[in-house]
């Protein structure tokens, strides 16, 4: 893919090793985790410089960006810095088991399992609301952790990989709307939305092109549903698995003691069980279409340096 004779994704077979290599042998421990120590590290920087003004959250959405791109730099390895950017592997595997844990009854491990999802009460949730958080999760993650990061490693390479994960980690830190973070985390989380805007809007033409026959509910659901929900970008992941899957998402959520009522995204029925191990198989057909993309990219670029 060139513009003007450049190539826009000058490393998308990179970013394709990437996607396979997580794939292959998943994170490592966390521990060891590379992005673990950026939060840790962003966690001190915060007890440190903490302050309810944007001026300061500011800052500190700064400095964990340019963290984060002077870490891509140096490792200069973009499927490296792929792989550790990726967690497609860890998000299957989790939300397979809080499927499995909910299709054969066993709620409370399903309830243990769950906060590794979502950041809802999962207390106060039923089978089907337990469903739903899921859904909603698996949709969401597929772009934060699969679509994103390979597209700004296909971009940027090594730097772009690490800058997407750097904004996404510092958002799931700050970014929420309490009464710490509403000034503090404002600036994270803009810049969560805007690395996370292309990439949710190419995630959800792939799940349109691998359910070819829901494309058009999925292209109807993306455009009239998606802006009402509260995220530019999880709205529209959301919006195009609803509708793929076939099931209604949104309603009301519970975070500790706070309420968010979520609009409506799909016409279908509420989640069950078994649309978990759905939106898993959509996910990983999501995944598959992304590496394919790339690799086609990447041939096609290099025919044309050949040329």
């Amino acid at each position: 893919m060139t513009v003007g004779g450049r190539h826009v994704m000058p490393h998308a077979g990179a970013a394709a090793a990437g996607l396979l290599l997580d794939a292959a042998l998943g994170e490592p421990p966390p521990g060891v985790h590379p992005v673990s120590a950026f939060g840790r590290a962003m966690r001190r920087l915060e007890h440190a410089h903490y302050g309810p003004s944007r001026a300061r959250g500011t800052v500190f959405a700064a400095a964990g960006l340019g963290l984060g791109l002077g870490a891509g730099w140096l490792a200069a390895s973009t499927p490296l810095c792929t792989a550790m950017s990726v967690g497609a592997r860890a998000l299957w595997a989790l939300a397979g088991d809080v499927g499995e844990a909910l299709s054969t009854g066993d709620l409370d491990r399903a309830r243990a399992l769950l906060p590794g999802l979502v950041g809802r009460d999962p207390d106060v949730l039923d089978v089907k609301e337990m469903a739903r958080a899921a859904v909603e999760s698996v949709a969401e993650n597929t772009v934060d952790a699969i679509v994103a990061p390979a597209l700004w490693a296909a971009l940027l390479g090594a730097p772009g990989a690490c800058l997407q994960r750097a904004a996404d980690t510092l958002d799931s830190m700050v970014g929420y709307r309490s009464a710490r973070y509403e000034q503090f985390g404002w600036a994270s989380a803009r810049a969560d939305d805007v690395v996370e805007w292309l990439p949710a809007r190419l995630c959800a033409g792939l799940v349109a092109l691998v359910r070819p026959r829901s494309a058009a509910d999925v292209v109807r659901c993306v455009r009239f549903q998606a802006p009402a929900h509260p995220s530019p970008n999880a709205g529209v992941a959301e919006a195009a698995f609803a509708a793929a899957l076939g099931v209604r998402l949104g309603g009301t959520n519970r975070y500790g003691g706070r309420l968010e009522l979520r609009a409506t995204l799909g016409t279908g029925r509420p989640p069950e069980p078994a649309d978990v191990a759905g939106a898993v198989r959509l996910s990983r057909h999501v995944w598959a279409a992304l590496v394919g993309g790339l690799v086609v990219v990447a041939a096609s670029q290099r025919r044309r340096v050949r040329q």
